[in-house]
């Protein structure tokens, strides 16, 4: 897919989904360690490549098609991301010429599909509502968390991977999140930080996401954020098991099945493919 250019540089491809951008590197014929300092370098818009989230293709682990490492544009690392997932399962699906392939995260494998009009469905596994597996630092009820920042309050509390925090609203669009979502993201109830999602009921079929996500900020879109959304919408009695959600840069299917996992269906594309040079790993 990707490999060493003669002069020494590395390939990346630009992707993106719903505006959700990444840089992704293939590691699985020669390792590639990135230290937090280089993944900063790369995702850095002004002096690196500039993304959301750097992905590292590596070799499956336990019987996949590959196994994906996620990098934030802070360098933190992350189990899941539900965009990402599906470039990568776009890349790996054109690769291989199956309909499905199972992409292993370390939240756990996806299951990824190939749809009509060259959409991606992947099984995100189950959503997680305790407070022990969100993971949260107390046991609370995860229904009615006891936060409240400026307008916000009252969020549910979901685990998709990632930790998340929903809050709903009357208005998505007049919630300050650059301002509230730092904020947030660093709150005592969550060790490992959070996203920060404010929604607003269409209807019960349609929802309107935004997003802070922990370690990068703002973003166009975030997928395990939107099915963290739908969940939490069902558990409080808003929505249907299948809805859309709108996000800053377009719409996604999702549906919590009976089984408790979540499917999510929209998206990938290809940017770009490039060269970096090595100076960014060090």
């Amino acid at each position: 897919m990707m490999a060493q250019d003669n002069a020494g540089g590395i390939s990346f491809r630009k992707m993106h989904g719903l505006g959700n951008d990444f840089v992704v590197l293939d590691a699985r014929s020669a390792a590639l360690t990135l230290t937090q300092d280089s993944a900063k370098a790369i995702a850095d818009r002004r002096t690196g490549i500039g993304c959301d989230q750097i992905l590292i293709i590596e070799p499956p682990r336990n019987g996949g098609d590959a196994f994906m490492a996620i990098r934030n544009a802070d360098g933190s690392a992350v189990a899941s991301c539900g965009n990402g997932s599906r470039c990568v399962a776009r890349l790996l699906l054109d690769e291989t010429g199956k309909n499905e392939v199972v992409l292993e995260t370390g939240a756990g494998p996806v299951v990824a599909t190939a749809l009509p009009g060259g959409l991606i469905a992947v099984d995100m596994g189950p959503a997680y509502d305790t407070w022990q597996d969100i993971p949260l630092s107390q046991d609370v009820d995860t229904l009615h968390l006891p936060i409240s920042e400026g307008p916000l309050h009252d969020p549910v509390g979901v685990g998709v991977g990632n930790p998340h925090m929903v809050f709903f609203v009357d208005d998505a669009e007049a919630v300050d999140l650059s301002a509230l979502g730092p904020k947030l993201e660093h709150h005592a109830l969550y060790p490992e930080r959070t996203n920060v999602e404010a929604v607003q009921l269409l209807d019960r079929t349609h929802l309107r996401m935004r997003v802070w996500e922990r370690g990068v900020g703002i973003t166009h879109a975030c997928g395990t954020g939107a099915c963290a959304t739908l969940v939490a919408a069902v558990r409080r009695g808003l929505t249907e098991r299948k809805a859309v959600v709108t996000l800053d840069g377009g719409d996604l299917e999702i549906e919590w099945r009976a089984d408790g996992h979540v499917i999510m269906a929209g998206p990938a594309v290809e940017t770009f493919i490039g060269t970096m040079d090595r100076s960014l790993l060090s």
